[in-house]
């Protein structure tokens, strides 16, 4: 299968379950908890491992005690972390996550005291060695260094990269990548009430997706919209992490098959898959 290069961030999540979003000033009982790694870039990551592909993970890890569950974790879905630098100093980015059992939501706090990858460090991976490079939307300063450098060095190699939530001046990357993901909160809290209103504003011949929660998943290739309908789930347990399914779904698509339309069916498919469970054991066991 390929070799995937992710640069972001690995994270520690601490998720306590409630009956119901609490309200402001109250205080609430959490029904479980449970401390797991997470971040979107390792997410996406555990998720393609499981297709048998060869992940490599690029990002910042602190050697403490939560850097080892972090670690530990990376290690059971075999991801390689040969191109994480390592601090001794620090901490781990720490999410700390209320999960509303009534309808699945999560909502997220988030702390760290940790440097992002920077662009000395990137530049020493032989980025040769991938089939694919993937990266989140996020430090922008050295990500843009970073795509520049792929395109100047690896032009031929396919680059997807993660728009997530709105930062200053990341429109101006979407011409560096092959293909953009989006989130439903970047379309709206950028002025989007739909994903083809996006769309419109993107660089002629963009590729793009967006996910678009119970309505289901669009895409544009080509120019043309293309639209996965909703799956319909009896039950909604978690949502954590069901973006990354998804960018992880269209990742191996377009390696395997290399057609859009039955990729984006299939990413929908698979995001849904995980809103049915926690975390992302065995998230191919029902497919």
């Amino acid at each position: 299968m390929a070799r995937i290069l992710a640069t972001g961030i690995a994270t520690l999540d601490i998720v306590n379950e409630v009956s119901s979003y609490p309200e402001e000033d109250t205080e609430t009982r959490a029904l479980a908890q449970r401390i797991s790694r997470g971040g979107n870039a390792s997410n996406t990551l555990c998720v393609l491992s499981q297709f048998d592909h060869q992940c490599y993970l690029a990002g910042v890890l602190v050697d403490e005690a939560d850097g080892q569950i972090v670690e530990t974790d990376l290690a059971h879905y075999q991801i390689n972390t040969q191109f994480c630098p390592r601090l001794r100093a620090g901490k781990m980015p720490t999410s700390y996550i209320t999960l509303n059992r009534q309808t699945g939501s999560r909502t997220i706090v988030h702390y760290r005291d940790c440097p992002e990858l920077n662009f000395e460090q990137f530049q020493q991976i032989e980025l040769a060695h991938f089939d694919w490079l993937h990266f989140e939307g996020r430090n922008l300063a050295e990500l843009t260094k970073m795509l520049e450098y792929c395109r100047k060095t690896v032009p031929n190699i396919p680059i997807s990269l993660e728009i997530e939530k709105p930062r200053d001046n990341i429109e101006t990357l979407f011409g560096a990548a092959d293909w953009l993901f989006f989130s439903k909160d970047y379309a709206e809290t950028t002025g989007h009430q739909s994903a083809e209103s996006l769309f419109a504003t993107l660089p002629k011949n963009c590729s793009a997706t967006c996910t678009w929660g119970a309505s289901g998943a669009y895409g544009l290739e080509n120019g043309k919209l293309v639209f996965s309908p909703p799956v319909v789930l009896s039950r909604v347990v978690d949502t954590l992490g069901a973006g990354d399914t998804f960018n992880a779904g269209m990742i191996h698509g377009l390696l395997t098959s290399n057609n859009f339309a039955d990729s984006l069916h299939f990413s929908n498919q698979l995001a849904a898959r995980k809103c049915q469970q926690h975390g992302f054991n065995q998230l191919l066991k029902s497919l």
